[in-house]
Formats: C-alpha cells, sequence, structure tokens
C-alpha cells in the first residue's frame, strides 16, 4: 500500500510506522487516522510481525489533533451526532492500538500534545527524549479529550489525570517518566535510538504469540473481577502450552538454546 500521511516499513519482525505531516508536527487528520487503521488490518493478523513501532518525522511525534481541520469539518454544517461520530473514530483506533496482539512500541520526540498524548497511554513500551513535551491542552480550546480520557485514565490514574486535563499543564519527559506515562527518559535522538534497539532486541526473545496471549490477560485484568480473569489464564495458558511456540520454547530452555524464533530476530 501507498500512504499520504504516514511512512510505513517492514524489518523482519518489525513494522517500522512514521507519522508524516512534519509541517503540521504530525496532527491527527481523519486520513492519517484511517491509514493508521488500515496498518493494523494488515499487521494484526501476520503472527511474523512481532513489534510496531510508531514515531513522528520531522522531530515531532504528534502534536494531538488537526484544530484547523476540526474548525473547518466540525464548526461547519455538520450536526452534533455527526460530530460525535466522527471524533469516535480516534477511539476505535486507540481500543485498536491498545488490543493489538504485537507489542507497541513509541518513540517520542518534540511533542506529544492531546491525541498525541492519547497514542502514547497505549503504548506497551514508550521512550521519550528529554525535551518533549507533553499537554493534555484540549480544555485550554474549550473542548474535552473526549476519546482519549479513558486511555489517560488507565495510564496515570485518576487523580493525576484531572489535574493534567483541568490545567492543561505542560511537562517535560522527566516528569512523563515519574507518572508512568513514559518508561524511559533519554537525553537526546541517539540515545533514543540504542534505547530502542536494546528493547526491540529483548522483545525479539520472547515469543510472538506468548506476548499476544499477555496483552489480552492485562486487559482482563483491568476490566474483569479477578476470578473470571484467571479462568481466562489458566485457558491461555492450556493453548499456549499446547501450541508450536509453547513445545518449542519449553523444549529450547530444557536443552539450554535459544528457541528458533530468537534466532530469526
Amino acid at each position: 500500500m501507498t500512504y499520504n500521511t504516514l511512512l510505513v516499513e517492514q524489518q523482519q519482525s518489525r513494522c517500522l510506522v512514521t507519522l508524516n505531516r512534519p509541517a503540521v508536527r504530525n496532527a491527527l487528520s481523519g486520513e492519517m487516522i484511517a491509514e493508521l487503521t488500515a496498518v493494523l488490518d494488515r499487521i494484526e493478523p501476520d503472527r511474523t510481525i512481532r513489534t510496531l513501532v510508531l514515531r513522528g518525522a520531522g522531530g515531532w511525534f504528534c502534536a494531538g489533533g488537526d484544530i484547523k481541520q476540526f474548525q473547518q469539518l466540525f464548526q461547519g454544517q455538520l450536526t452534533a451526532e455527526e460530530v460525535a461520530a466522527e471524533n469516535r473514530e480516534i477511539g476505535r483506533l486507540l481500543t485498536r492500538l491498545n488490543h493489538l496482539p504485537q507489542t507497541v512500541v513509541m518513540l517520542v520526540e518534540g511533542a506529544a500534545i492531546g491525541g498525541g498524548f492519547g497514542l502514547v497511554c497505549v503504548s506497551d513500551i514508550a521512550i521519550a527524549t528529554a525535551d518533549t513535551r507533553f499537554s493534555l491542552s484540549e480544555t485550554s480550546l474549550g473542548i474535552p479529550p473526549a476519546q482519549i480520557a479513558a486511555f489517560v485514565v488507565q495510564r496515570i490514574g485518576l487523580t493525576q489525570a484531572r489535574r493534567l486535563m483541568l490545567t492543561a499543564a505542560r511537562f517535560k519527559a522527566d516528569e512523563a517518566e515519574k507518572l508512568g506515562l513514559v518508561h524511559f527518559a533519554v537525553p537526546d535522538s541517539t540515545a533514543l535510538e540504542a534505547k530502542a534497539e536494546e528493547l526491540l532486541r529483548q522483545i525479539e526473545r520472547c515469543g510472538a504469540q506468548a506476548n499476544g496471549i499477555t496483552k489480552g490477560i492485562l486487559q482482563t485484568a483491568v476490566s474483569h473481577p479477578l476470578s473470571t480473569t484467571l479462568d481466562i489464564a489458566a485457558y491461555e495458558f492450556a493453548k499456549a502450552m499446547l501450541s508450536d511456540e509453547g513445545r518449542e520454547g519449553v523444549a529450547a530452555f530444557l536443552e539450554k538454546r535459544k528457541p528458533k524464533w530468537s534466532e530469526q530476530g
């Protein structure tokens, strides 16, 4: 496929996706959301792809929604029902990313504002350069952070989400790391690349199926009662143990060798 708003490349088991609207700091447009969804449609069933790496072009991660497009589209001739339907699309994208069986790694530079902040909240691992600016800026524009709010709460907790949403506060990567929004704050882009490679190699030591199942169990844990989660986890464990990947992983451990998937990278 060709994309107008993304750069997409596959490197062995890694799918590298770059938000590519640097002139507007990679703001999320309707077209970009549709193209990201198309990428997920393609890679989700492909078990040869273990990792989705998402970043932004031009030294910027994502400045949130495209406000100019919002004004033209949402404050034009659309009804409230039509505006709500359009707004719901970003929630669908975030849900897809949140439940993607592949491990989602986000490399954050420049700024992660509004919807960009929301994207970070559905990553499995996020790394940010020290000078990256973060903000939930929607309320300063007179609108709520509607579709991202639930994901922010799940990521950093209700009390911090309240503070950040109701003040539109700006902060840097060191505070984002303390909040648990990102996992690593690194000095610069060189350190970002090095840390990303280290983490990607760690991910590649793990079974792709096992990682996908683990993500599913974690999502179940935050949305279901404990007894239900444990029942589902037991069934998923049984399926994994009896799968080709599970048999290979256990055999490799007992034979003191690397599993075949680790050699493939």
